[in-house]
């Protein structure tokens, strides 16, 4: 698609933030977020030490901060049971798992290019 037909995303003179593009990239950006999205995607119901161990890279609190933000943000619900010890559980949402084919984009996209030389 030549670039004069396409779409921008972020038009002259607008802030990214105050884009679609820069919202999407609020609530999806940074090192983990897309990661925690990809595991709760595969697992459909997880808890804290499961996500953990699936993401052993990320300190406890950095996934309790992106947990809650994302919880925030209307991505993950967070269901807490009342037993002892605690047990809570972490799933996506249904506005969550509205982000899931931009996550087979991203991968479609990594199969092909992966092993291009550019």
């Amino acid at each position: 698609m030549h670039n004069e037909m396409k779409k921008t995303c972020v038009p002259n003179g607008i802030a990214l933030k105050d884009t679609g593009f820069g919202y999407t990239l609020s609530i999806i950006g940074g090192k983990y977020k897309m990661i925690i999205l990809y595991w709760l995607s595969e697992n459909e119901v997880m808890r804290f030490n499961e996500i953990k161990r699936n993401i052993a890279s990320i300190p406890f609190k950095t996934l309790s901060v992106m947990l809650k933000q994302m919880e925030a943000d209307g991505i993950v619900i967070r269901r807490e049971y009342p037993e002892i010890p605690p047990k809570v559980e972490y799933s996506l949402s249904e506005r969550g798992r509205s982000l899931l084919p931009i996550l087979d984009m991203m991968c479609d996209w990594g199969e092909i290019n992966h092993n291009t030389e550019v």
